[in-house]
């Protein structure tokens, strides 16, 4: 007797296993696509109701008693790859296809809303008697430079590794909220620096910056949750 219930104890695990995976795969599918379009900027609209979808899947599928992701955990991973992708893709168009003309309408058109930095002598930089183009805000390509590779696409990747609950995700994620915290304080130090630049004669001036500087508060939201989870719901 007990040879058949331990059978059916496993049998009964492994069904729930696989009840799970399906139902957090299902989930993901949505919330993923709806990141993709969001990360995109210009689909955002699109992209949150989908991601919505998928996040109302895992949490009937967590009130259903299976084992699915923690919802924290969830939001953190996402939110992160949204604001390493729009940081990554707006960057790198601006750093190497600043000619382009998709990139022409939507940065100069980002730039007379909310920054002057990517409206003001916009593909008129120089650097010594090479024409770079892009945005003419002084300092601006370093950032670019410096951090698409050194902060965000890392910060993409442990975000990636931390949705699939692994440990390595969550200790990277740790060092690149770091890192994203100086960004931001530098970042918007750069921002007031130049404010006479950035801030003038546009749509939506200093209080516009801050509503879209959402997206960048994810260190303040994730180091506290990351150093006080219990690292052993992680894998290796």
């Amino acid at each position: 007797m007990t040879t058949t219930q331990n059978a059916g104890t496993f049998g009964g695990y492994d069904v729930h296993e696989a009840d799970s995976k399906q139902a957090q795969r299902r989930a993901d599918k949505w919330m993923i696509i709806g990141t993709l379009f969001m990360g995109t900027g210009v689909l955002g609209i699109i992209g949150l109701p989908l991601f919505f979808r998928g996040l109302l899947l895992q949490m009937q599928a967590a009130k259903a008693g299976l084992s699915v992701r923690p919802l924290i955990i969830t939001l953190i991973g996402y939110l992160v790859i949204i604001d390493s992708s729009l940081n990554s893709l707006g960057w790198a168009m601006d750093l190497f296809a600043n000619h382009s003309v998709i990139n022409r309408v939507l940065t100069a058109g980002w730039g007379a809303v909310f920054d002057g930095g990517y409206f003001w002598h916009y593909n008129e930089l120089m650097l010594g008697p090479y024409a770079i183009g892009g945005s003419g805000a002084p300092g601006e390509k370093g950032w670019e430079i410096s951090l698409i590779l050194a902060c965000f696409c890392p910060r993409l990747a442990a975000a990636i590794g931390l949705l699939q609950m692994k440990r390595w995700g969550q200790q990277w994620l740790i060092v690149t909220c770091w890192m994203g915290l100086i960004v931001w304080i530098g970042y918007n130090l750069n921002m007031t620096f130049y404010a006479d630049v950035r801030y003038a004669n546009i749509t939506f001036p200093v209080w516009g910056w801050w509503i879209y500087d959402i997206f960048y508060i994810t260190p303040f939201l994730a180091l506290p949750y990351l150093h006080t989870v219990n690292r052993e719901i992680f894998t290796d």
